[in-house]
């Protein structure tokens, strides 16, 4: 079994190099000491969650959260060529953080929730940040799980507007569609830059937001001859692009 991830600052792994002692300790290092209960001597990974890991070994143990990590390694992971994001329409229930989690498991490097006119769900004020609070929380969790080095980011709630804006400056944007008359299986990519997919709700993308991303040079595409739910269809869709592109080389 490979190394378990913790997360650190993000500016924490500065001016770490191999033979350094890491100090690991908060909510992570409880998790560590207490939840894993990591001993002298065992492998652990530690990430910024923005590309750079220390790989290491448990040099001591103090109390319920607190370890030292002797630093082996650094590894620097350069950004992913292409770049893939999943607008991501809010699903009913507890959907969304499925959704979150396989997208991050799978590879993803972008999640932007929308808020489509036929999602039955909608966040809105104190529940909606902390739905917001969830989706992140999860993708932080599926990252390490994951062994990620590089967390996908979830951005802030999108309405049509800012998603056809984000449409607009990709390299290649496409709207998941069971009518779409291309495969997605076939359609051109770029080597680099940003993909962009669009998830839409259980209920669909209405026309005026089709006519919307389409304006904004995002057509339909379909995935294969069975619909996939709104909770699936976008990890089905990266896996497919990670293949095509390479990244799953």
């Amino acid at each position: 079994m490979t190394a378990p991830v913790f997360l650190v600052e993000e500016d924490a792994l500065t001016g770490v190099f191999p033979g350094t002692v890491f100090p690991l300790d908060g909510p992570e290092g409880r998790h560590a000491v207490s939840v894993r209960r990591l001993r002298v001597g065992e492998e652990i990974v530690l990430t910024d969650g923005f590309g750079t890991g220390v790989h290491g070994t448990v040099a001591a143990v103090e109390g319920k959260d607190h370890l030292d990590v002797a630093v082996t390694s650094v590894r620097s992971e350069p950004e992913p060529r292409p770049r893939i994001t999943v607008v991501q329409a809010l699903p009913k229930g507890d959907r969304g953080e499925v959704a979150v989690e396989t997208m991050t498991e799978t590879g993803v490097d972008a999640i932007v929730p929308w808020s489509a006119s036929r999602c039955v769900t909608q966040w809105k004020g104190d529940r909606g940040l902390k739905s917001l609070g969830k989706w992140r929380a999860t993708a932080r969790e599926a990252g390490k799980q994951a062994r990620r080095l590089r967390f996908p980011t979830v951005g802030d709630l999108a309405g049509t507007r800012q998603v056809a804006e984000l449409l607009a400056g990709a390299d290649f944007a496409a709207v998941l569609h069971e009518e779409g008359s291309t495969p997605l299986a076939t359609a051109p990519l770029p080597e680099t830059g940003d993909i962009v997919l669009v998830v839409g709700p259980e209920g669909g993308v209405s026309p005026e937001e089709l006519a919307a991303f389409a304006e904004a040079g995002a057509h339909p595409y379909r995935l294969g001859p069975s619909v996939l739910r709104t909770s699936t269809a976008g990890t089905a869709a990266a896996a497919l692009l990670l293949g095509r592109t390479g990244r799953w080389g």
